[in-house]
């Protein structure tokens, strides 16, 4: 990959679509983690006014201290970045007290999960509407379009996507092009989402770099049967998530009614 004019190509896709929307500025949510930091470089480097916004809740101190390093070291290298903390943990807190009480399960872990993404896009939301800008998306093309590991209408609940076309290695690279600090840059990667140090790949049951050789595979016309021991592992979970969380990858279903009952 050409990194450098990657990185220009996609600055100049940034700025050419605020520019044509007549939108100033960028929103982006900055967890600790390299999508996000790459996300919130490349916003930056358009010259328009990006807002990096830390929306911790429950958050493990090594996150907050990763994405406070990142944006400290932003706004020290551009003048048209700002940042704001939103501590949504209260209003987490203050959710859970209002639904009706549930048994402990793992089906409620991860709706609890996902409601803390769906508060984290609300409050994007409120900042991009309050400054009319856009939210820059930080979804990366395994977790958007290969296993859609992203919350529906929460991390997925964006304006535009600038490195969903991007895997996960490669935003790496474009994270080491960027500057993105080290500490980022070495962490094993994480939603952030439960309150505990699970990473993505506890999570998903298989590293990004295994991922990416299963989409290519899959892109390639395989199947299952042609792989054996931990390939096929690998394998049969990309194409179990794949499948499963096509909802999420593909246009809300439209009941069209039939022009004779109209």
């Amino acid at each position: 990959m050409q990194t450098e004019k990657v990185i220009d190509h996609i600055v100049n896709w940034l700025k050419d679509y605020a520019t044509k929307a007549n939108i100033g500025g960028f929103v982006v949510g900055v967890s600790g983690g390299i999508d996000s930091a790459v996300t919130s470089s490349l916003c930056a480097r358009t010259g328009l006014k990006t807002i990096c916004v830390e929306m911790p809740i429950h958050q493990a101190q090594s996150q907050v201290t990763r994405a406070q390093e990142h944006i400290t070291q932003l706004k020290e290298r551009f003048s048209n970045v700002s940042d704001v903390r939103v501590d949504l943990t209260p209003v987490f807190e203050e959710f859970k007290s209002a639904v009706p009480k549930t048994e402990q399960s793992a089906q409620l872990d991860l709706s609890l999960a996902n409601t803390r993404a769906r508060l984290r896009m609300s409050t994007l939301y409120y900042f991009a509407g309050l400054h009319k800008y856009l939210v820059a998306g930080t979804g990366n093309k395994v977790e958007d379009f290969g296993v859609g590991f992203y919350t529906k209408y929460g991390d997925g609940g964006v304006d535009l996507s600038p490195i969903a076309d991007l895997l996960k290695s490669e935003v790496y690279d474009l994270g080491k092009a960027l500057d993105v600090p080290n500490s980022i840059q070495i962490a094993a990667p994480t939603d952030g989402l439960f309150g505990d140090s699970r990473s993505d790949e506890d999570q998903i049951g298989a590293s990004y770099d295994e991922l990416e050789w299963a989409m290519k595979m899959k892109e390639d016309g395989k199947n299952v049967n042609d792989f054996k021991e931990r390939e096929q592992e690998v394998f049969a979970i990309f194409t179990r998530l794949n499948t499963v969380n096509q909802h999420k990858m593909t246009p809300i279903p439209v009941c069209k009614i039939p022009f004779n009952l109209k």
